[in-house]
């Protein structure tokens, strides 16, 4: 066991936090991800808790001393994988990707995606309608969804504005 709680640099998906979280507790990294998951379907209060996580917890290897510099220090690494992750999703739905490769190639990648999109939506409220997750209140799954909607436009316009 870790004798200090830090967020993973080697174990990671995002940002770190349940792989680090993994070895201070000396568990298992996949259980503590689907903790995690579980948690953020519970209302959303693991998506939360991880943010919290991401940005209080010191990344390992960190030097800053300071709760202020630390919460910096991650908001600007948080920042990075954000607009990295923005960047790989305007490749696929963006125009310099369209220029660089064929026209049918994008197209089918994009139907590819909304199409993998819909099937998850679509099995979401089919176990809605069987009662599979009764604990789970589906009405709260709606904004979810319009706030993943509104980060893509937004981060798709500033693609436009960037190019």
């Amino acid at each position: 066991m870790e004798e200090r709680l830090y967020r993973s640099r080697t174990d990671r998906v995002f940002w770190g936090v349940c792989g680090g979280l993994a070895k201070y507790l000396d568990m298992d990294p996949t259980i503590i991800r689907i903790a995690m998951v579980l948690l953020a379907l519970a209302n959303g209060i693991g998506i939360l808790a991880y943010l919290i996580m991401a940005i209080l917890i010191p990344a390992e290897g960190s030097r800053v001393a300071g709760l202020k510099e630390r919460v910096r220090e991650n908001v600007e690494e948080i920042k990075k994988t954000a607009t990295e992750l923005g960047q790989e999703i305007g490749s696929t739905f963006g125009k310099h990707e369209a220029e660089a490769e064929d026209q049918a190639r994008i197209r089918r990648r994009r139907r590819n995606v909304i199409g993998i999109i819909l099937i998850l939506l679509g099995l979401v409220f089919l176990s809605a309608n069987f009662n599979l997750f009764w604990w789970f209140n589906w009405g709260k799954l709606w904004p979810l969804i319009i706030v993943v909607v509104g980060v893509l436009l937004i981060l798709s316009a500033r693609r436009k504005y960037h190019a």
